[in-house]
């Protein structure tokens, strides 16, 4: 029996498939360590009354009742949606344009990419720092500029307005994402064979045509990939919020993120805080279905079709 056991466990150590299990096996306990097991406890404390000092008791949907007839949850909410979908829109348009630029012959290309790739280098919260002093109102180097040019006569409130503190927000986030999409983008660019350009050219296709029926196609498997990890950084952004204007003024820059780390942090109450944060989860499922069956509908990839 021994040797038969060695022999058995011989060949599944030679198997391509045990062997795959092993090299994987050391990720999958760190996945399920540091990912798997936060999640689930986090949805399970979202189901208590749990207090930081003490534990809770089951309370069933008794604070997703309480989340969704709050007022400021559903500002939370409307603030999380409209601020990642701005925020993506822009960085993907800026992205984009950038990624198609620096693929052309330009004079000191590399040091351009270089200076593009400084904003995601940056730390979020020296970024935020440096944010809130850009938008200081009274020190503001924006408000100062505009006043020596004579555009405006006095101080814009950019932090103390709701609507302008939104946009400076978002303002804020599309220059710290527009580099990971627009270096995204730029390799994927690199990929396209110079020889469909030259068809495209001999065919009399314009600049456009060629961007809609030959680069577009190209670059969707990259774009829904580069872009639902925008939506999905962008919807869960918490530094740059807590930093710049920790949810002011009067909630309207409050994010999911940042109004679940103030419930259950900062008041105290982790299962309302948690509720919060489970109640993201369908948001980030939906992106990536969402990403998931867009490319499903779109031959790629050695002209296979995933729909078959």
């Amino acid at each position: 029996m021994p040797r038969v056991f060695e022999r058995s466990w011989a060949q599944r150590m030679t198997d391509r498939n045990m062997l795959g299990f092993w090299f994987m096996l050391p990720a999958a306990a760190f996945l399920i360590l540091f990912l798997v097991y936060p999640l689930g406890l986090g949805i399970w404390l979202s189901f208590t009354d749990a207090r930081i000092g003490r534990g809770g008791v089951f309370v069933g949907l008794e604070n997703y009742e309480w989340i969704l007839g709050d007022s400021k949850f559903q500002l939370a909410v409307f603030n999380t949606l409209f601020y990642t979908f701005v925020a993506s829109v822009l960085k993907f348009a800026i992205g984009l344009y950038l990624a198609i630029l620096l693929n052309n012959h330009l004079p000191f290309k590399a040091f351009i990419r270089a200076i593009i790739l400084v904003p995601f280098i940056v730390p979020t919260v020296l970024s935020a720092i440096a944010f809130w002093w850009i938008f200081d109102p009274q020190f503001s180097v924006l408000s100062w500029g505009l006043r020596k040019w004579g555009l405006i006569s006095g101080n814009i409130d950019f932090l103390g307005d709701p609507w302008n503190a939104r946009l400076s927000v978002i303002f804020a986030n599309v220059w710290r994402g527009v580099p990971f999409i627009a270096i995204t983008l730029l390799a994927g660019l690199q990929t396209v064979s110079p020889s469909l350009y030259e068809a495209a050219t001999l065919d009399g296709a314009s600049k456009w045509q060629m961007f809609r029926h030959v680069t577009y196609p190209i670059l969707t498997p990259i774009i829904a990939v580069v872009m639902t990890f925008s939506v999905l950084f962008t919807f869960t952004d918490f530094q740059l919020i807590k930093v710049l204007t920790n949810g002011g003024p009067a909630g309207t820059t409050e994010l999911m993120a940042t109004m679940s780390y103030n419930t259950a942090i900062l008041g105290g109450r982790i299962g309302e805080g948690a509720a919060i944060s489970t109640a993201m989860i369908p948001f980030l499922l939906g992106a990536i279905m969402i990403s998931w069956f867009g490319l499903q509908r779109r031959k790629w990839q050695q002209g296979s079709d995933n729909n078959d």
